[in-house]
């Protein structure tokens, strides 16, 4: 059957562009660095000067924030995407369920082939899981969100507690190489990148084995699932739509800025205080887990303000056009590093400092709210939202507007 091209809900869209859009402030750094310079700032690059304010800028308002933000959105899509096949007479477990394979497929592809930082397997995974929760209660929603959410934090403190009881060479062997590695294994990596697309694979394959692998079951799922939950309940309750009243998106907005960037700053000056020993990915990083969460409430909240208030409709509009292609442009992310930081391309990973990294970061950001506008005047869906729904829908929808 063709689906009909249901009402966009513009306040999702504009949300999904900006979520889609602050995500590459975090993921540019997996291009252009070694993995551990994600996790640790100190593994790789300059931290000095303006490098330094770089990072302290893309970890206090992006680390974590935009994928939470993400999440949340995809939570809420999983209710709306229910909620209107049932409404046409379709199946909402079969559509659903097909839907989620094919982006399953889609993440198996970028993550082994293109880019190892793959979220698209993470999210497919997820939605099995959490599609039998979506008729609950926002209350019991929430409460099911915030438990998923300690789970992974629980994950990770029993972690860095095990970590004084660890054999000091099995320590050595397991947890320094992801941590601290030593040059060698950076030189290696950054020439592995720096080959052509099958010498890539040499390091690629892996890294996504364990992305998508313990490190998924151990962390990604449970924090990924956590924030989705979080995003049915504010569905529900109409609040991630823009429905609610002005002063409750104000209200998170003092809770983000009073709360949550503190403890976010808390952690980096624990960080430091502790010389990024390894301890700050198992209990550092707690600040920023817990913190991410209202700081991305603090941004939904800033986003739906605009919105409801007319202020600066030619942004909204545009990254709402930027949110109705999020699948075609986040892919278009890793088109474009890997063209600039991996061999077959310019092969600048290692190369590029943080601050330059921000500088292509704004780059690419003129150029998808330039041009997902244009591609909307002319077709219904972005090239791979289209292929997707071809898929879930298991036949070939009309492109053209």
């Amino acid at each position: 059957m063709v689906s009909p091209v249901e009402e966009r809900i513009d306040a999702l869209d504009a949300l999904r562009g900006f979520a889609v859009l602050g995500i590459l402030v975090m993921n540019i750094q997996s291009f252009a660095m070694p993995m551990a310079a994600y996790l640790n700032p100190s593994a790789f690059g300059s931290m000095e000067g303006i490098h330094g304010a770089a990072w302290a800028i893309s970890h206090v308002l992006a680390d974590q924030k935009m994928m939470a933000l993400f999440s949340m959105l995809f939570g809420a899509g999983i209710v709306l995407f229910c909620e209107r096949a049932a409404k046409s007479g379709r199946s909402e477990a079969g559509y659903h369920y097909r839907r989620n394979v094919w982006l399953m497929m889609f993440g198996l592809l970028h993550g082994y082939l293109l880019w190892h930082g793959d979220i698209l397997f993470l999210y497919a995974l997820c939605a099995f899981v959490l599609f039998p929760l979506r008729k609950r209660q926002a209350s019991s929603l929430f409460k099911l969100g915030i438990a998923f959410l300690a789970v992974s934090s629980i994950f990770y403190m029993l972690t860095g507690v095990s970590l004084d009881y660890m054999p000091p060479e099995a320590f050595e062997e397991q947890m320094m190489p992801m941590w601290q590695p030593d040059q060698a294994a950076i030189a290696a990596e950054i020439g592995a990148f720096q080959g052509g697309w099958l010498t890539q694979m040499s390091v690629r394959v892996p890294m996504t084995q364990e992305m998508q692998g313990l490190a998924l079951f151990l962390w990604g799922f449970w924090r990924a699932s956590g924030m989705m939950l979080l995003g049915m309940a504010l569905y529900k309750t109409r609040m991630i739509t823009g429905q609610a009243d002005n002063k409750v998106y104000r209200r998170y907005v003092q809770l983000a800025v009073l709360v949550g960037v503190p403890l976010v700053g808390f952690g980096i000056y624990w960080n430091f205080q502790n010389n990024w020993q390894i301890s700050s990915m198992f209990f550092g990083s707690q600040f920023n887990y817990w913190g991410s969460v209202l700081i991305s409430l603090g941004f939904m909240s800033v986003i739906l303000l605009l919105l409801k208030n007319g202020i600066a409709p030619a942004l909204t509009t545009r990254l709402a056009a930027v949110g109705r292609m999020a699948f075609s442009n986040y892919i278009m992310h890793t088109v474009l590093c890997g063209l600039i930081f991996y061999g077959h391309g310019l092969g600048l990973i290692g190369q590029v400092e943080r601050a330059g990294q921000l500088l292509i970061v704004f780059g690419i950001w003129a150029l998808q709210l330039w041009l997902s506008p244009i591609w909307l005047r002319h077709f219904r869906f972005g090239p791979l939202e289209w292929l997707w729904r071809s898929l879930t829908y298991w036949k070939v929808q009309p492109m053209r507007v």
